[in-house]
């Protein structure tokens, strides 16, 4: 994998326009584009091998809201997108996987609802990355707005046995702060579990993203980029 696979360009949606929240909160917004689906052809055309979708009116709201936009995405877009927002439930995950989506980032239903979730994983086997949002060493869950008595590596070994394709790591407090990613969580969980790690939140420069892809051999995946991006921090078509 080069510099440039292992970024990944995220396209966050609320009231159907590409935005950027501050440490999760979702009153401390910043809107990049009027067009989601634009933006995400710029990523693409830019040299971006995958994306991360977000609806973060699902988020906070529990079930997704942005489908349509999602499936102009994927329609207009050769590269796979992994899609997370308020998949509370087996329809929404299959509606989404349906209209195109590669894979499908579920966190609040795995805490709230292991029963549903055993049964998602099942049915879509490595399409499900287990979101795992962590704020102040714990889990968050209900779009970041509630935690969880489970740290983030306890909360992801019970799912290890599970068929799902890895985990999402975000530190909400790194979020869209541009103060550098949680490097030696990121590690600590990508050493103690056997599945692949995709890293989030706080990337602020392109050495940031080196320091992850230096020690990716320990089972990280990649790393979701928005802010850093979105203020030409990292300029993607100039990376190999």
């Amino acid at each position: 994998m080069t510099l440039k696979e292992f970024i990944i360009p995220a396209v966050d949606i609320k009231e159907g326009k590409a935005v950027r929240l501050f440490k999760g909160n979702p009153n401390a917004v910043k809107v990049y584009g009027e067009n989601p689906i634009d933006m995400a052809k710029i990523w693409e055309e830019k040299g971006a091998k995958r994306l991360h979708i977000v609806d973060l009116d699902g988020a906070f709201e529990g079930k997704p809201k942005n489908y349509k936009i999602v499936e102009s995405i994927v329609k207009n877009l050769s590269i796979p997108i992994e899609f997370g927002g308020g998949l509370r439930s087996f329809e929404a995950v299959k509606h989404i996987l349906e209209i195109g989506a590669e894979k499908v980032v579920i966190g609040s239903l795995a805490y709230q609802n292991q029963n549903e979730f055993e049964k998602i994983v099942s049915y879509f086997p490595n399409k499900v990355i287990l979101g795992i949002d962590a704020k102040d060493g714990k889990v968050a869950i209900k779009g970041w707005l509630e935690k969880v008595q489970y740290t983030p590596l306890e909360f992801a070994k019970k799912f290890e046995n599970y068929p799902i394709y890895g985990y999402l790591y975000t530190d909400v407090n790194r979020d869209g702060a541009l103060v550098g990613p949680n490097v030696e969580g990121t590690k600590y969980l990508a050493e103690n579990l056997t599945k692949p790690i995709v890293a989030s939140g706080g990337v602020s420069n392109i050495e940031d993203v080196k320091k992850l892809f230096e020690i990716s051999k320990v089972g990280i995946d990649g790393v979701v980029v928005g802010k850093a991006l979105y203020e030409g921090k990292i300029k993607l078509e100039e990376i190999n």
